[in-house]
């Protein structure tokens, strides 16, 4: 009796842990995110009546000398930047205001777009900065992309590698350590790949075809990837770290930005051509867990965890999908080209359409995360 109690308090423990860290890493993400529309558009002279962590009736806030009001409200599932002239949090403009100079929807095309695309660029510019202190205080750890294992029956053993050899380029690619190797294959499965591998200082490119490899992930489900069927050198002896100079640090940041950004890209186009299983979705209670998760594996990795959630969050707003961020810049793209805005009809239409989209996508993911959370507790 005394361990159940103590094993459904440990669970307790945990559940509070990751609602706690969801919490946290998720106002920190959207503030950056807000805080980016927020200031640029300052910048262009617009009113901003209202920045929000939350959504719902306000729990704390003040206004600022610029008339803004900054609250916190009590559904911590994202945030918004009322500017003047907005309808509502999504920023359809509202019909009823005759628009001032300082109204968002008064400025120039370009302005708009600008505001709107700096709420994305934001997240990314914190991910980058994340990675940019990370690898200057403690440099970047990697294992180089040699082979030391080759799995029986695997691709890379038909196609002759050997343990000892080098994997320098896939697709042109080059591979600087093995995590970057099962990056390029990861969303690969099935297609054909020009692999250069170095043996003895001699290199030669091979066409290889990964496999799917499909194991369960740590929240219950399933996950599947593309594999060669090549393992790295284990031990100690195999990490090495690069340490780098400040400006060396921020370019490292930009190109461990991007990669993130390329993976996260092939793994929706992936869903999208039925590549990928949309049981991989997840919802706020997966990134619950991958919050939590990362808490209790320290401090470092925590920070880490916000910039690869912040990528993802930046990322997605740029869909070109109306209610989020990239729907704006389309609907502003065509008004560049005809001259003129969209008619309000036309306009809250795509929004109402653009809502059933993430509204569906969300229920997708709460399925999803259901499902594995009932395998996890009845062990099915």
């Amino acid at each position: 009796m005394e361990l159940g109690f103590f094993l459904q308090g440990s669970f307790y423990l945990s559940f509070l842990i990751s609602i706690l860290a969801f919490i946290a890493v998720l106002s920190i993400i959207v503030f950056i995110h807000e805080y980016g529309h927020f200031q640029v558009g300052r910048w262009f002279g617009v009113k901003i009546e209202a920045f929000s962590i939350g959504f719902g009736r306000e729990l704390i806030g003040y206004t600022d000398r610029h008339g803004t009001r900054w609250k916190i409200c009590p559904w911590p599932i994202g945030g918004y930047v009322r500017f003047e002239g907005d309808a509502n949090a999504a920023s359809i403009p509202d019909a009823k205001v005759v628009h001032s100079p300082t109204s968002l929807h008064a400025k120039p095309v370009w302005q708009r777009a600008l505001i709107v695309a700096a709420g994305p660029f934001a997240n990314f510019l914190l991910a980058i900065a994340i990675f940019s202190v990370a690898f200057m205080i403690m440099g970047k750890a990697y294992i180089e992309p040699k082979v030391g294992e080759v799995t029986a029956g695997s691709v890379a053993e038909k196609a002759g590698i050997l343990p000892g050899d080098y994997i320098r380029s896939i697709d042109g690619n080059e591979v600087a350590s093995f995590s970057e190797l099962q990056r390029l294959v990861w969303f690969k499965a099935g297609r054909e790949l020009h692999v250069e591998v170095e043996r003895q200082g001699e290199k030669r490119t091979l066409i290889l075809v990964p496999t799917t490899l499909v194991e369960p992930d740590s929240f219950g489900g399933k996950t599947s990837r593309g594999v060669l069927g090549v393992g790295s050198v284990k031990g100690k002896s195999s990490i090495k770290v690069a340490y780098f100079t400040p400006g060396q640090a921020i370019l490292q940041g930009c190109k461990e930005t991007w990669g993130i950004v390329t993976v996260t890209g092939e793994f929706i186009g992936n869903m999208i051509s039925g590549r990928q299983s949309v049981k991989q979705v997840g919802s706020a209670a997966s990134i619950a867990k991958g919050a939590g998760d990362a808490v209790s594996n320290g401090p470092m990795n925590f920070v880490i965890y916000i910039a690869f959630l912040s990528i993802s969050i930046g990322l997605i707003n740029l869909f070109p999908v109306p209610m989020l961020d990239g729907g704006h810049l389309v609907y502003y793209a065509l008004e560049a080209l005809r001259g003129k805005p969209l008619g309000p009809h036309a306009q809250e239409w795509g929004f109402r359409i653009g809502l059933s989209f993430v509204v569906m996508l969300m229920l997708v993911g709460v399925v999803n995360d259901g499902g594995r959370i009932f395998n996890v507790v009845f062990g099915t």
